[in-house]
């Protein structure tokens, strides 16, 4: 059973776009192959910087044959009509077969489809692979109109040993490819597609990602440790020099100790983002003067040149870096920050100086309202770290660092002399940023961390600017779970509600007016919904209890309340008694929601005791009231387990209401009292949850 080989060669293609690339082209391909009857064995793809390969083994010689049938008409149906049947599929009368079906017997026409060859049908499909991969970004380069990721220089495809011909834009297929651009220079031709892996190791390319990068990984490691050192566990540098070299070679340069007292982020962020240097560190886990560097080549002086060139690339960047430290630290952090006047936050919601004094408004408040026996001079440093918190994104060293902004604010500070709550909330205010960043703890940090999200969500929802679909320029999705998990991990008792009002109200430019607040509320309380639901999913937290909470009356914006909710909620869904109350609810509710559309009016209030004719009537106003006297008392305690399990007394009385009372009788005054019973039930359960949003 024959062998397919694909490569595509061509320019370099970005690290972080290789491996997409490569599933993307295995995807399209192996789609089509079983679209097309052709089973396969097993399959392997590569990635490197040139190229993307396929090798897909064990494919059959043909495609299967299969039967093809077609209904025709009845036996008994005119000349005219079967003639043009068996005009249409080619055969006669005697090819056809007669079977019998709830129509009468009616012609089938049956035929065999011969499987076309393997390489013929890889021909139609394999340009239409190509052209479906899909790129973050992508190119034209020829006057064809052909996309890729970057110009195509050859396309290698092989069945066996023959040459599978097809064209992709102006690139016809072919038997040859290239080696490694520096250590093989002659053009290589591959007799069988089962000898292209070795065909390759000899001309210095190591085709598979994960063998690269355990190469790199090995080497760097094995350099340190004769240094008695130890590389700095990276995980994204380690892919993205995997993604840039096809023949890995590990060195070890050395870093002037003039630079040594720079800030260890500064030296880490030089060599890690401008150069994909690996940074060393020593026993205490401190820098040390020395960087592991992947070149792509192989030189007869060991790449001592390539070391010392690479070491004066990073002379000249730690340079920089050096006299951006001195000089930055030349003006305090308070007299930066009115240059913030210049940098724009967005061209409707002014500059970043407007936000920073938003910030500490809002920081301060936020620090009162949360912590209420904090100490006064918290609140002041918060309000002060709120609006020193983004003066560093003037300094020339986060200019030329921009991930190192809210770090290098934390030295500036403490050159500064400033207090060290003040420091943390500087450096930690974006935190967290992920699901695997640490959540601040310290008052004066999480108030200005919430401050500066909230800050930034109230002011994008005022202007109707939310994320949409899978875009979301202005990172909110990530604000709000940070807002989230600063308050859930805190525990935190605020209003979510009140203090986007806060937040709004700091946008003096917007004029908002009542409705305006209201209306940034309502889109962005759904808003935070949804991202509660997503944060809770990955604790198995069931979204529709979410949903249930967060509609009752009222609202519910506290999110440890929320939580404690939810939590009351599961455990009665889990009971015996829950089965029969939530059909009971959903049947009043049903009821209600017939009748009031029938009637054209609401149903609300309390029923007339007077009115009742039944004893199950009585019995169940009676619990009811019982039920909603201890479970107010209980909700202003924030019992919610017990809340629950004052609901679950309903179970009995509701029951025997249904079985016995008729809801829709003659009597009209009756049939209003009782249509009051049900909305006494509903607002009696949706005083936990919106008991309508339950599923299950």
């Amino acid at each position: 059973m024959p062998d397919l080989l694909l490569e595509v060669l061509s320019e370099e293609i970005p690290a972080q776009m290789q491996a997409g690339g490569a599933v993307e082209l295995e995807r399209e391909v192996l789609s089509r192959l079983e679209d097309s009857r052709l089973a396969y064995e097993s399959k392997v793809h590569y990635a490197t910087p040139r190229r993307l390969a396929l090798i897909v083994r064990g494919l059959p010689v043909a495609q299967a044959n299969i039967t093809v049938e077609r209904k025709g008409p009845r036996v008994d149906a005119p000349e005219k009509a079967i003639q043009g049947f068996l005009k249409s599929t080619g055969l006669t009368l005697e090819d056809c077969e007669q079977r019998e079906t709830s129509k009468g017997p009616v012609w089938f026409a049956v035929s065999q489809e011969k499987g076309r060859p393997t390489a013929e049908v890889l021909a139609a499909l394999l340009p239409a692979a190509l052209a479906a991969v899909s790129w973050p970004k992508s190119m034209r380069w020829e006057a064809s109109g052909t996309r890729w990721v970057r110009p195509i220089r050859s396309i290698l495809c092989l069945l066996d040993a023959d040459v599978v011909p097809f064209s992709f834009g102006a690139v016809e297929s072919g038997r040859t490819t290239l080696g490694h651009r520096f250590l093989s220079s002659r053009t290589l031709s591959v007799a069988v597609a089962g000898d292209y892996e070795e065909i390759l190791e000899q001309a210095k390319v190591m085709l598979d990602f994960p063998d690269r990068a355990e190469k790199i990984a090995d080497d760097a490691s094995e350099l340190a440790k004769k240094a008695a050192l130890s590389v700095s566990s990276d995980h994204w540098l380690l892919r993205e020099n995997a993604g840039l070299v096809e023949w890995p070679v590990v060195r070890m340069g050395t870093v002037d100790e003039h630079f040594m007292d720079l800030p260890p982020e500064v030296l880490r962020s030089a060599m890690r983002k401008h150069q994909r240097y690996f940074g060393l560190v020593d026993k205490a886990d401190r820098p040390a003067p020395r960087f592991v560097m992947v070149a792509d080549i192989e030189t007869e002086d060991d790449c001592a040149v390539v070391v010392a060139g690479n070491e004066r690339v990073l002379r000249a960047r730690l340079a920089d870096a050096r006299f951006f430290w001195d000089q930055d630290r030349r003006q305090s952090l308070a007299n930066r920050a009115p240059q913030l006047e210049g940098v724009v936050f967005h061209a409707r919601l002014g500059s970043m100086y407007d936000k920073a004094r938003r910030i500490g408004r809002l920081a301060r408040n936020l620090c009162r309202s949360t912590y209420v026996d904090i100490d006064p001079v918290k609140v002041d440093q918060a309000a002060h770290a709120g609006f020193l918190c983004k003066a560093d994104l003037v300094t020339e060293m986060v200019g030329e660092f921009p991930d190192l902004q809210g770090v290098m604010g934390r030295y500036y500070a403490e050159a500064d002399d400033e207090a060290p709550a003040v420091c943390d909330a500087i450096t930690a205010h974006y935190a967290p940023q992920g699901p695997g960043d640490r959540c601040p703890t310290e008052p004066v940090t999480v108030a200005v961390a919430l401050a500066d999200k909230l800050d930034t969500l109230a002011g994008f929802f005022a202007i109707d600017e939310r994320p949409t679909g899978s875009k979301d320029p202005f990172a909110l999705r990530r604000a709000a779970l940070g807002v989230i998990r600063l308050i859930i991990e805190n525990e935190l008792r605020l209003s979510l509600r009140n203090s986007v009002r806060d937040a709004l109200k700091g946008y003096k430019v917007l004029r908002l007016s009542e409705h305006d607040y209201e209306a940034a509320w309502d889109s962005l309380g759904a808003f935070f919904a949804d991202r509660v639901k997503a944060h809770l999913r990955e604790k198995d937290v069931r979204h529709d209890l979410v949903s249930a909470v967060f509609s009752v009356e009222g609202g519910e914006d506290d999110l440890v309340r929320l939580l404690a909710r939810v939590d009351a909620l599961a455990s009665f869904l889990d009971g015996e008694d829950s089965t029969n109350l939530l059909a009971a609810y959903r049947r009043a509710a049903n009821i209600l929601r017939i009748e009031e559309k029938k009637d054209g009016r609401c149903y609300e209030g309390e029923p007339d005791p007077n009115l009742f004719a039944e004893e199950d009537e009585r019995a169940l106003n009676e619990q009811i009231f019982k039920a909603n006297q201890l479970a107010e008392h209980m909700l202003s305690k924030e019992a919610f387990h017990h809340t629950v399990t004052i609901m679950s007394t309903l179970r009995e009385p509701v029951d025997a209401f249904f079985d016995n009372v008729t809801v829709n009788c003659d009597d009209p005054a009756l049939r209003r009292n009782r249509l009051l019973m049900l909305s006494q039930i509903r607002a009696t359960l949706d005083r936990v949850a919106d008991f309508s949003r339950i599923e299950g």
